[in-house]
């Protein structure tokens, strides 16, 4: 009886081990291709261009290690500095007004309306649509000479309205109202989660409390939306500092250096300039500035949920 009681035990056990080599095995069967996608098309990539900073190279000569050359050179650099601050300019345009917008449009079809789904996917559809085609049909309706929006300027008074793109004051806030157009759809989707998430109970009882719409608003609503504001915020923002194409097919920098950003300055002084050394050094920068952002935000949130 022993024996068979301990052969029994080591089948069980033998089973057991088998069972969890299959589970492990049918785990790694899913995440595997996904890693060696993300390793050999994002990880590997990512830490060459770190080892690259710190190198001199223009893609025929052999590398050369020059330490803090690129940072040093990056610093006496006027471009790098008018394409940082441009970004920043940039993001602080259209961080605030694209969740605002996004927020106000999720309000607005948050209710009984009728044609609703045809306004949710209309707002939606611009995200969706060919940023190509976004930057040159609005270029088109900011032309200073005969874009529409100049013409609705004039019609309403306005003697001399802006040059727009063709101007180095008004080409960036075209390209944020550009931006907010075409982004506030899809955060508007990640919105109305957010306000149908929030029970109905909240509000019920604020009216039983005599709040009115506003302290509604300010005291319910805006509180149950603060992990959809967290996520969408760091979104915008990591996406508001690494705009490239629809600057690029705007304007393309101009006029002069007036929208130039640091992407676009990563991808002149590497693809166009081979300097990829320098280049990556830039996009070191731009990495650590990211990431900078995203965990301060990450440190407040934190911070308001204690």
């Amino acid at each position: 009886m022993t024996a068979t009681a301990t052969a029994s035990a080591v089948t069980r056990s033998t089973a057991r081990r088998r069972r969890r080599f299959r589970d492990i095995a049918v785990g790694w069967s899913f995440i595997l291709p996904n890693f060696v996608g993300f390793a050999a098309l994002t990880l590997v990539p990512m830490i060459g261009a770190l080892v690259l900073a710190f190198m001199e190279w223009d893609s025929y000569s052999t590398p050369e290690w020059v330490g803090l050359d690129n940072f040093e050179r990056m610093l006496r650099d006027q471009t790098f500095w008018i394409a940082l601050g441009n970004t920043a300019h940039y993001a602080l345009g259209h961080i605030p007004l694209t969740m605002a917008a996004s927020l106000g449009l999720a309000l607005l079809l948050n209710r009984r309306l009728r044609g609703l789904g045809f306004f949710r996917t209309a707002m939606f559809f611009p995200y969706v649509t060919s940023l190509v085609a976004v930057a040159v049909v609005w270029n088109m309706l900011f032309n200073p000479a005969a874009g529409p929006v100049n013409q609705l300027l004039e019609a309403l008074g306005v003697a001399e309205p802006p040059g727009w793109t063709s101007s180095s004051a008004w080409a960036m806030p075209a390209i944020i109202v550009t931006s907010v157009w075409r982004d506030m759809g899809y955060y508007m989707v990640l919105y109305l989660t957010g306000l149908q998430a929030i029970p109905t109970e909240y509000y019920e009882a604020a009216e039983v409390d005599g709040a009115n719409a506003w302290q509604r608003f300010w005291n319910v609503t805006i509180p149950s939306l603060r992990p959809t504001t967290f996520f969408v915020l760091v979104m915008i923002t990591i996406s508001s500092f690494k705009v490239f194409d629809l600057i690029v097919v705007m304007t393309d920098g101009g006029p002069g250096r007036a929208t130039t950003v640091l992407s676009q300055l990563i991808y002149r002084e590497g693809i166009v300039e081979n300097r990829f050394g320098y280049s990556s050094a830039v996009a070191l920068v731009l990495f650590v500035i990211v990431l900078a952002f995203t965990a301060a935000q990450f440190t407040l949130q934190k911070r308001k949920e204690r």
